[in-house]
């Protein structure tokens, strides 16, 4: 390898594999394609690889894609991850390559570089270690399914078959370089109020409006950023059954987030206790159901594997930028599992949007740090 392993990447090599796992369908819990293929480059890059039966739980056709490759450079291995799965919509994807070295879809759908950016450069850093006979840790690898759907693969993975107690998990937006510590506690909720029908021309008196009740309900609490560390949402509603009735039930689903964990706890009872109070008051009842999607960490910033990260984003003369996400991944699944790990961004921009995109040059650095966190 020259100098600091600057320019080792393949460009074009990596540029041409994302378009291609782009055109893939991949959606949350309908992998298979993806885990096929990327089974497939595992075996022929040397990975001892298996596939699990997460798919199973939760009547998927997939299950998350597991590696080992022994490496020949002392000390133990590494995980590196990213997840196969995207949000919709996310059929038929085409990734458009412009003059300018920008990527994106042809706006009908999300590009997926979430989180394909962070696929290829897992592949592409191991493809330049077998080509060039680079010595390496041993490496691990998981590419999960469902991690879009509140973690749900690496959520039921067999973390038994996990030797390396350090991760990188390539699954963040924003410039190479950036990488995130801290991560939130998120509690999603279901709240069903349940009210009485009767006709809305003849006798609305007569009913208790479920609809009328959940609103009262939503603006009784607070939403958004309510603190520093804490957000609220009330993200959909549901209810009635035709204009001349009215509504016997309505079903509100939300989330609270927050770096706090106990602050996600506090505010999930707030929120029942205000909608309880609300629907006996109205004469309802309230039917309040909670889930957890993950638990926050924040990683100590002298840790090992921040500061292996530092060392070789020096090297290779990135910019480092330290941050708090307010996003869930599996990372927040690795730390509940006894394995360290920090998120990273590969260069994804803007996503969750038809208006995703990602650059050319981005994968290359992307890959570049990948290769030297192996090497």
């Amino acid at each position: 390898m020259k100098g600091t392993g600057v320019d080792v990447i393949n460009k074009k090599r990596m540029t041409d594999e994302f378009r291609k796992l782009v055109s893939i369908d991949s959606a949350s819990f309908q992998e298979r394609e993806m885990a096929d293929v990327l089974m497939k480059y595992l075996q022929e890059l040397g990975f001892e690889a298996t596939e699990d039966g997460a798919g199973g739980y939760y009547n998927g056709n997939a299950g998350n894609i597991y590696g080992f490759l022994k490496g020949d450079l002392d000390g133990a291995p590494i995980l590196f991850s990213a997840h196969m799965d995207t949000v919709e919509p996310g059929k038929n994807k085409r990734a458009v390559v412009h003059p300018d070295g920008t990527i994106t879809s042809d706006g009908n759908t999300v590009l997926g570089a979430d989180d394909l950016a962070g696929v290829v450069a897992i592949l592409e850093a191991v493809r330049t270690i077998k080509e060039q006979g680079l010595p390496h840790r041993s490496i691990e690898v998981l590419f999960t399914i469902a991690e879009e759907v509140y973690i749900r693969g690496s959520e039921v993975f067999d973390y038994k078959l996990i030797k390396a107690k350090e991760a990188y998990v390539l699954d963040l937006s924003g410039p190479v370089g950036t990488a995130a510590l801290k991560a939130p506690t998120l509690i999603s909720f279901t709240a069903k109020f349940i009210g009485r029908a009767s006709h809305a021309g003849f006798a609305p008196e007569q009913g208790i409006h479920a609809i009328s009740v959940a609103a009262e309900a939503i603006t009784g609490i607070r939403q958004g950023r309510i603190d520093e560390e804490t957000t609220v949402n009330v993200g959909t509603i549901e209810g009635g059954l035709a204009r001349n009735i009215v509504p016997e039930n309505c079903i509100l689903m939300g989330e609270v987030r927050s770096l706090n964990h106990e602050k996600t706890r506090t505010e999930i009872l707030r929120i029942e206790h205000i909608f309880k109070e609300i629907s006996q008051k109205r004469g309802a009842v309230l039917e309040f159901d909670t889930s957890f999607g993950c638990i926050a960490y924040e990683v100590d910033r002298e840790h090992q594997v921040v500061k292996r990260f530092e060392k070789v984003c020096m090297e290779l003369g990135y910019k480092t930028d330290f941050v708090a996400t307010f996003g869930g991944s599996d990372n927040n699944n690795f730390l509940r599992n006894g394995i360290t790990g920090i998120v990273l961004a590969c260069g994804m921009n803007e996503v969750h949007s038809c208006k995703e995109y990602t650059h050319m040059d981005e994968l290359e650095k992307c890959g570049n740090l990948t290769l030297k966190l192996m090497t």
